[in-house]
């Protein structure tokens, strides 16, 4: 062992056990990699309760610190609503379990998620896992949550593998709002202008017009190690869609993390606005999907959602799909956690209003695309918005797909129409998804109660600041008429 690994094995993550024997390997890899490529910076970040990165960038010379102490950052991060404001009182009390007067938590990382950034003169990022100053667990931190999702549904002899479909928009910057009036909180949403007209879905002469933009993402995206598979042009102006080979959700999770951040940061650099807001409010424009498939696996790679021979679905096809539905209005609030994403559940849009499935309909909340000799069986759910935090996001299928499995749910039978059933609807608004979300025995039991109560106190801060804002359409409603 080198002197430099024999300090990271000597550090105090390693002393508390948060950093593995293999993960300070990796870390030692990562330190050489860092010099061996003249890096400046490293950019030390987590993903917080709204699938935000926020961290710190610190010098290269420093970077094998945060594999032997870790890095600390203030706990209200984790207690921020969308506008940045802090939704608890962390003044006067503890708020969701974090001490009060806005300590410090303790980010840990993780060797396989550095990058070296293509887009930058010479930095690099690694995410980490947000835990206690103490090292204890924190039971919102979105990384270990997930891990123990995964866990619980390995322990059955079970592996989810799951594909990304994500659709976003890509705009030119016309003003970029940096007038000191527009410094609010949040700030002022920046004057854009489409790249491409729209309404050309997946035609060649709209792909060519922006493959100029589409060419450097996908360059970005690979570097990363990222599996692109296709890059398309989708229905609205200025929209588009990569998807993603299948992997397994925790990669995935950090994958869609990278993607979101690289588009965004790649776009800005080049006087573009990238957003993955499900429905923006610009003339025109059509809402973005996230659509997640799924397939189930045993140890040893057997496809368990493949049908049999006469096309009926497999017991854990149909206990899975089960699970999803029973359980979907309450994971509204983990794949659909803003007040704009509610905007996207309309009929004939592509997108689902109600709690059902079908065979390959796009129309309804799940579509299951399987054959009896097809090994990429899989279903699609298509409930989710491309700016939710993935990590919860796959916690929320994983929990409520092994649930159909524990119980020995059956899935109910498939609809050819589902903008005609009469069915449960998928949540209104994001009120009434924290209210189903509140509601759920079945959440606090495998999430527990603290993080029912945490989520839903960030969201009805959302909400509350929403409904007490005058809309343009009260104004034009109201104010000539009374």
């Amino acid at each position: 062992m080198t002197a430099g690994n024999q300090d990271l094995q000597d550090g105090a993550l390693e002393a508390r056990g948060l950093l593995t024997s293999d993960n300070l390997l990796k870390a030692a890899e990562c330190i050489a990699q860092v010099k061996a490529n003249k890096l400046k910076t490293v950019r030390i970040l987590f993903a917080d309760q709204h699938g935000i990165l926020r961290g710190k960038t610190i010098l290269a010379e420093a970077f094998a610190s945060v594999f032997t102490a870790g890095i600390c950052v203030p706990n209200t991060l984790l207690l921020k609503d969308t506008s940045h404001r802090t939704a608890f009182p962390v003044w006067t009390q503890d708020a969701a379990g974090l001490d009060a007067g806005a300590g410090d938590i303790l980010l840990v990382p993780d060797p396989a998620t550095f990058r070296i950034l293509p887009w930058t003169d010479a930095s690099a990022w690694i995410f980490c896992s947000a835990v206690s100053k103490s090292g204890a667990e924190l039971p919102f931190s979105p990384r270990p949550l997930l891990a123990k999702a995964i866990d619980k549904l390995a322990a059955t002899g079970r592996q989810l593998t799951v594909g990304l479909e994500v659709e976003f928009h890509v705009f030119d910057r016309v003003d970029d709002r940096l007038d000191h009036p527009a410094a609010t909180m949040p700030g002022q949403p920046i004057e854009t202008r489409n790249i491409t007209q729209g309404y050309q879905f997946l035609t060649e002469q709209r792909f060519d017009q922006a493959e100029p933009v589409l060419e450097m993402l996908r360059h970005n995206a690979q570097a990363l190690g990222l599996p692109v598979r296709s890059l398309e042009v989708e229905m609205g102006p200025s929209q588009f869609e990569f998807t993603f080979a299948p992997d397994d959700p925790m990669r995935h999770a950090d994958n869609m993390m990278m993607f979101r951040a690289m588009v965004k940061e790649t776009c800005a650099r080049q006087g573009l606005h990238a957003t993955f807001m499900c429905k923006p409010n610009v003339p025109n424009a059509a809402a973005s999907g996230w659509h997640i498939h799924q397939s189930l696996c045993d140890t040893g790679g057997k496809n368990l959602m493949m049908p049999s021979s006469d096309g009926a679905l497999s017991p854990d096809a149909s206990a899975w799909i089960a699970g999803l539905l029973d359980h979907a209005e309450a994971s509204c609030l983990l794949t659909t956690p803003t007040i704009n994403g509610y905007k996207r559940y309309q009929p004939h849009q592509l997108a689902p209003d109600r709690i059902l499935w079908g065979y390959d309909n796009r129309g309804a909340m799940i579509r299951a695309i399987m054959a009896a000799d097809d090994r990429a069986s899989r279903i699609e759910n298509r409930v989710p918005e491309p700016s939710a935090n993935p990590y919860y996001v796959f916690a929320s299928q994983i929990l409520s797909g092994l649930d159909g499995l524990e119980r020995g749910l059956s899935a109910p039978d498939p609809v050819e129409t589902p903008y005609q059933q009469d069915a449960k609807r998928l949540p209104e608004n994001l009120l009434h998804a924290v209210e189903h979300f509140e509601k759920s025995d079945f959440y606090k039991n495998v999430l527990g109660q603290t993080f029912v109560d945490y989520l839903s106190e960030i969201r009805r801060s959302e909400w509350d600041r929403y409904h007490r804002t005058v809309s343009d359409w009260e104004q034009n409603e109201y104010f000539n008429l009374f």
